[in-house]
C-alpha cells in the first residue's frame, strides 16, 4: 500500500464490553450502526480469573467465558461473517483453547467459513512449585506466596495477537493479556508498528484502554451523569484508529450516550496510577501530555501518547482459595435503626462462635458489620442523622464451609429474637472466597504462543529493559495559595471525578472542567488533604497513603490511595470493593475560589 494511503487509513474498532456479563444489546448495535472492521472483547479482571479457574477445576473443558458462545458473538455470526469484520476477544479465561474448539464447532455447524486462532502462554500453573520456591512476595502488599492456586496468569502483550491476524485469522481469542492488547494487536497488524515504534504503542495502548471498559468512554458512570441521554440505548463506543497514533472516539448514531471531553478524560484516568508511567507488557506510556478536541458531537479525537522502552517484566496474577464467607443482608426499620443494628451483628455474631466452639471448630477469621443506608461509607463525611431504616450486610470468613455455614443459618433468629423492625432476610451466601497474589514475572520465563488451523506456533520472547528509578515522577507541583475573601465551593462545580480499584489501592482522578479552575484545586487537594478525607478507609484507622500526579495535558490531578480496600475486589468487605463511588465521596470536598468566581458558579 503506498505511504499516503497508510496515512489516510482508518481502522474502526467497536468496544463491545467491559466484563464478560456486560449487556447483550451492545454486539446488534454496533454491527447495525458501527460500520466497523474489528469487534473486541475485554472478558477478564483478577475476580473473573478466579472464577474461571473454579470453572474449570469442577470441569477441565470449562473455564471460559460462555457468554461468548450463547450472548456476545455466538447468535450473530452470519452478521459477522457478512459484513466481514474481525473479532479479538480475551474470553478464553484459562482455556482459551476449549473456547477456540467450541467457536470452530459453532461455526461449521453454521455454514459458515470464518479462521479461529488462539493465544497461549500466559497459564503459569504449571510452574506455581517453581514459583513458590523463589520466595516470591506480592508487590503491593509483601504477603507470601499462596497455596490453594486456583489460577496462575501473566498478563501478555499484544503482538502474539498481531501475529494471529498475520496468519489470517478472523476471530482471536486469547486468555490473559494487557486489558487494552485487544485494540493494539489489531493495530499493530494494520499498520505495521513495530516493537521500537514507542510512541504509537503507547497511542494504541491509550486507544485500547479507552475502548475496552464499553460504554464507560461513552457517557456510563459520568460525574455529569444527568447531562447523558437515554441510558436504555446508550451508544457502545468506536474507536477511529490512525496510523500517526490518534484516534477518534465516537459512537454509532441515534444512540443513547454521550463522548466529550469530560466523559473521554475520565476514562483516560480511570485505574491509573502514575499518568506519565503507565506500564503494560509492550510498552511504557506516557499519557500526562495527552490532548482531547472535540471536533464535533460526540467525536473527541485524541493525541499526545508518548512511550518508553517496556520492563523486562510482566505482570502476574495469582488467585487462590482463601477459605469460605457468608454474607447476610437484614433489613432494620424503625428509630435508631444503625444503634439497632450494630447492637444485633455482635449479638449474632456472638452467638454463631458459641456454636463453633460447640463443634469443636476454630474461631472466624473476620466479622464485619456494613451498614447501607446510613452513609457509612463517607465515614466523617456522611450527612445521614437518625436513618430509619438500613440494611445490615453482615460478612463472617471463616476456614471452612462448615464454619460460614453455621453462621448463615443462625443469622434468621434475629428477626424474632433481637431487634426490634428486623425483617425479612433479603439474601445469605455461603461461596468460597478468592484471594489475589500479584508480582513480576522476568518475561524470558514466558513463551507466548499463538494455534491457527490446528498450527501451534511458537511465537518470540518479548523483550525489555530493567526498571530504572531515573524515570520521573509526575509529582503535582507547588499549588497557589489562596487569597483573603476566597469563598467555598464544592469540588463538583469545577471538576470532573473517576475512580476505580487496583487490587488492594484506588484512584480518584479530578479534572478540571475548565483550565482557570486547577490551580484552585491544587492549593486544596495536597495528598495530605486527600488521605485525611479517606481516613476511615485507612488500615487501622490510621490515614492512608496517598501520592498525587499532575496530569496536565488533561487539566487534571491523579490520586492514588493505598491500602484502602483490604482484600481487594474479591475480599473487601466494603459496599464498594470496585471503588467505583470513591470519587463521589470527593464531590463535596469545599475548594476556596475568588469570591466573583463563586458568585458566577451559582448563578
Amino acid at each position: 500500500m503506498p505511504a499516503d494511503a497508510e496515512d489516510n487509513k482508518i481502522i474502526r474498532i467497536g468496544g463491545a464490553t467491559a466484563s464478560f456479563s456486560d449487556t447483550a444489546l451492545s454486539v446488534p448495535q454496533l454491527l447495525s450502526g458501527g460500520r466497523l472492521d474489528y469487534l473486541i472483547f475485554d472478558y477478564l479482571a483478577e475476580g473473573s480469573m478466579g472464577i474461571f479457574g473454579r470453572m474449570q477445576a469442577a470441569d477441565p473443558d470449562a473455564g471460559y467465558g460462555t457468554d461468548f458462545l450463547t450472548v456476545h458473538v455466538g447468535p450473530h455470526l452470519h452478521e459477522i461473517a457478512s459484513q466481514e469484520l474481525k473479532v479479538v476477544a480475551n474470553a478464553g479465561g484459562v482455556n482459551p483453547s476449549g473456547l477456540a474448539t467450541a467457536l470452530e464447532k459453532m461455526i461449521q455447524d453454521e455454514g459458515l467459513s470464518l479462521t479461529v486462532a488462539y493465544v497461549e502462554g500466559d497459564d503459569l500453573r504449571d510452574q506455581v512449585d517453581e514459583l513458590r520456591e523463589a520466595g516470591l512476595r506480592d508487590m503491593f502488599v509483601d504477603t507470601s506466596f499462596p497455596e490453594n492456586v486456583v489460577s496462575a496468569n501473566a498478563y501478555l502483550g499484544a503482538f502474539p495477537i498481531a501475529a494471529a491476524l498475520a496468519e489470517g485469522a478472523d476471530i482471536v481469542i486469547t486468555g490473559r493479556v494487557v486489558d487494552s492488547a485487544v485494540v493494539l494487536g489489531p493495530l499493530i497488524h494494520e499498520f505495521g508498528w513495530g516493537a521500537d515504534d514507542l510512541d504509537l504503542l503507547a497511542a494504541g495502548t491509550l486507544a485500547g484502554h479507552l475502548l475496552e471498559c464499553g460504554a464507560q468512554v461513552s457517557g456510563g458512570t459520568f460525574t455529569d451523569w444527568r447531562d447523558v441521554p437515554d441510558w436504555a440505548n446508550i451508544g457502545y463506543p468506536i474507536g477511529e484508529c490512525h496510523a500517526d497514533g490518534s484516534v477518534v472516539i465516537t459512537k454509532p448514531e441515534g444512540t443513547g450516550g454521550l463522548v466529550s471531553i469530560g466523559t473521554v478524560a475520565e476514562q483516560i484516568l480511570y485505574e491509573v496510577s502514575d499518568p506519565a508511567d503507565y506500564i503494560v507488557a509492550d510498552v511504557r506510556c506516557d499519557f500526562s501530555e495527552v490532548q482531547l478536541e472535540q471536533i464535533a458531537d460526540n467525536r473527541v479525537r485524541v493525541t499526545g501518547a508518548k512511550g518508553r522502552t517496556p520492563t523486562d517484566t510482566y505482570k502476574a496474577c495469582i488467585t487462590f482459595d482463601g477459605g469460605w464467607r457468608s454474607v447476610a443482608y437484614q433489613p432494620i426499620i424503625g428509630e435508631d435503626a444503625a444503634e439497632k443494628a450494630a447492637r444485633q451483628a455482635e449479638a449474632l455474631f456472638s452467638r454463631a462462635r458459641t456454636l463453633l466452639r460447640a463443634r469443636n471448630l476454630p474461631d472466624f477469621t473476620m466479622t464485619d458489620n456494613i451498614l447501607i443506608g446510613g452513609e457509612a461509607s463517607f465515614g466523617a463525611h456522611a450527612n445521614a442523622v437518625g436513618t430509619r431504616e438500613v440494611i445490615s450486610k453482615l460478612v463472617v470468613d471463616h476456614p471452612d464451609q462448615e464454619g460460614a455455614g453455621i453462621f448463615a443459618r443462625e443469622q434468621w433468629a434475629g428477626i424474632s429474637g433481637m431487634s426490634v423492625g428486623t425483617s425479612i432476610n433479603l439474601g445469605t451466601t455461603v461461596l468460597p472466597m478468592t484471594g489475589v497474589f500479584l508480582f513480576l514475572l522476568d518475561k524470558q520465563g514466558v513463551t507466548p504462543t499463538m494455534t491457527i488451523n490446528s498450527v501451534t506456533h511458537k511465537l518470540p520472547e518479548a523483550k525489555g529493559e530493567p526498571v530504572s528509578d531515573e524515570t520521573p515522577a509526575s509529582l503535582i507541583s507547588a499549588p497557589e495559595p489562596s487569597q483573603p475573601g476566597d469563598v467555598e465551593v464544592d469540588l463538583i462545580q469545577l471538576a470532573w471525578a473517576r475512580s476505580g480499584d487496583k487490587g488492594h489501592l484506588f484512584n480518584v482522578a479530578v479534572i478540571a472542567r475548565d483550565p482557570e479552575y486547577l490551580p484552585y484545586l491544587k492549593a486544596a487537594l495536597p495528598t495530605e488533604a486527600i488521605s485525611k478525607w479517606y481516613r476511615h478507609l485507612g488500615p487501622d484507622g490510621e490515614p492512608p497513603r496517598v501520592d498525587g500526579y499532575d496530569v496536565p495535558g488533561l487539566n487534571a490531578l491523579n490520586f492514588v490511595i493505598h491500602d484502602a480496600l483490604t482484600g481487594g475486589i474479591n475480599a473487601s468487605t466494603q459496599l464498594d470493593p470496585a471503588a467505583k463511588g470513591m470519587a463521589q465521596m470527593l464531590l463535596c470536598f469545599p475548594i476556596l475560589v475568588p469570591s466573583a468566581l463563586a458568585a458566577k458558579l451559582n448563578s
